[in-house]
């Protein structure tokens, strides 16, 4: 999804949560404000976008309803259209990390003994696991490392600790559910699986692939 129209789309649930108690009149105005607030930047991001099938969407999702489009599809043209956004706004020093981001994840494929997971996560096995694997929802329980790309550690935790599947970033979201507790993996997650664009504070820069050791201790469906 847009990132702009995902921060619209958030700011909308926010605000109607922090007026649910007002006065029909008041609901009026907020319906509109959230309405034009979201209009200006859609009007910025997508132009000649069309208004009717927009109305339509935004009904059947609120409302509960099938929706036309299966998810996938969704998700796909949701995607593509980040990336034309991304491609349109690239500037010299953004073209210049991703070169950098794809310099190094080409040559972690080439790593002894790598596999690559879905959406280019790449997965190195150090130690096997025979026991169980948490359900997509799930928790885990992991001894991690997390270094930059040259090696800097920038998180770790020298004691057990659980984490929830749904709170995790995307790649630990999509690879901890295929491991098995007592495995041990390497994992070198791109920035699109991580912090992407935007990257995280001052610790990790924007556009930053991360390598993560995990040891998986336990976990729950």
């Amino acid at each position: 999804m847009s990132r702009q129209l995902f921060l619209c789309l958030c700011m909308v649930c926010s605000m109607t949560q922090a007026v649910e108690k007002t006065s029909a009149s008041d609901a009026h105005d907020l319906a509109y404000s959230l309405g034009a607030s979201l209009g200006e930047r859609l009007r910025q991001d997508v132009p000649n976008l069309q208004i009717q099938v927009l109305v339509e969407g935004l009904q059947q999702a609120y409302q509960g309803k099938p929706l036309a489009l299966r998810d996938e599809r969704i998700e796909q043209i949701l995607a593509e259209h980040q990336a034309r956004l991304t491609a349109q706004s690239t500037t010299p020093e953004v073209e210049a990390a991703l070169q950098t981001e794809q310099k190094f994840l080409n040559e972690e494929k080439h790593r002894p003994g790598v596999q690559q997971l879905a959406d280019g996560i790449l997965l190195t096995e150090l130690k096997p696991g025979k026991g169980a694997k948490a359900g997509p929802h799930g928790k885990v329980q992991v001894l991690y490392v997390g270094r930059l790309p040259d090696g800097t550690v920038f998180d770790s935790n020298g004691q057990p600790q659980w984490f929830n599947l749904d709170s995790v970033i995307d790649g630990w979201r999509s690879a901890l559910p295929q491991m098995p507790v007592g495995a041990k993996w390497r994992l070198v997650i791109p920035s699109s699986q991580a912090y992407g664009a935007e990257g995280a504070a001052d610790v990790i820069p924007p556009f930053t692939p991360l390598v993560f050791e995990i040891e998986l201790l336990g976990a729950t469906t």
